[in-house]
């Protein structure tokens, strides 16, 4: 028996009681967009998954291909009706079992997905400011490179952002520099310049950030670089924006004191819907 909300009930009427990816955050996860029953970017989300299993010492199961996770993914949203435009969420967790050491390393699989309204990725033109979060900080190592269930400082964070009237937070490295968003990686654009931190620095290894920079690579007039910035290089900026693979680009409108244009914002948008037509 266990108590749940003060209620005295059979341990097996509870599923999280030897979940490891709720008790330990052992587990790792992505989330995908699909349009016109169609995953995008399927095999970088299929290697990164990949490489979070591996990292974390995950027993990848013989059946796990490209072709069985998109089989899955489409399978679930087309029962749903919801293919054509869609995000969906695949969770994978160590099975249940140990304490910090786990008994085996097998794993299990949860994937869920809701409707999205648009189709094509486009360039909001709200206000969306942001502003730093320096309550805790990002290490510089593999782990935050990947995406795992502990999300602990992006949640403390969307909640600061929210208290203090933020549409989002800037997060920082344990050597103060600029490292991403709370959900998304993050550009800047001084002159001609376009920079992104690099994973070193201990940022996502972000899908989007992988198509932004390809992208960006072709235009003739940007440079495009992957290096350290600071948080006095933000207000410094001509532009800042903020990638994620369901949004696209978020441009920043605001932060502190200082606004930004989002002319490259809606250029690269639009090289975006171009490459995935």
């Amino acid at each position: 028996m266990i108590n749940f909300n003060g209620n005295i009930v059979a341990q097996n009427d509870n599923l999280l009681i030897q979940n490891r990816a709720f008790l330990y955050g052992d587990g790792v996860f992505e989330t995908f967009k699909v349009v016109n029953n169609k995953v995008l970017f399927i095999e970088d989300h299929y290697f990164r998954l990949m490489s979070s299993m591996r990292v974390v010492r995950m027993e990848i199961p013989m059946n796990f291909t490209m072709e069985y996770l998109e089989e899955q993914i489409l399978s679930l949203l087309n029962y749903n009706s919801i293919s054509d435009s869609a995000r969906a969420r695949i969770t994978v967790y160590r099975n249940d079992g140990g304490y910090y050491l786990p008994q085996n390393n097998t794993v299990s699989f949860l994937i869920h997905a809701i409707a999205l309204d648009n189709k094509e990725y486009q360039v909001s033109e709200n206000q969306y400011e942001v502003d730093l979060y320096k309550d805790f900080y990002v290490t510089k190592q593999l782990l935050s490179s990947i995406k795992t269930t502990n999300k602990i400082i992006n949640v403390t964070g969307s909640i600061f952002a929210n208290e203090n009237g933020l549409d989002n937070c800037i997060l920082l490295n344990d050597s103060k520099n600029v490292v991403e968003a709370l959900q998304g990686n993050l550009f800047m654009l001084l002159g001609n310049k376009l920079i992104t931190p690099p994973v070193s620095e201990g940022c996502l290894n972000g899908v989007m950030r992988k198509q932004i920079l390809a992208l960006a690579k072709k235009l003739s007039d940007i440079e495009v670089v992957e290096e350290p910035i600071s948080p006095f290089d933000l207000q410094k900026a001509d532009e800042l924006f903020l990638t994620n693979v369901i949004k696209g680009i978020q441009p920043i409108t605001k932060y502190r004191k200082k606004e930004f244009t989002t002319k490259l914002s809606g250029v690269l948008t639009q090289k975006l819907n171009e490459s995935i037509a």
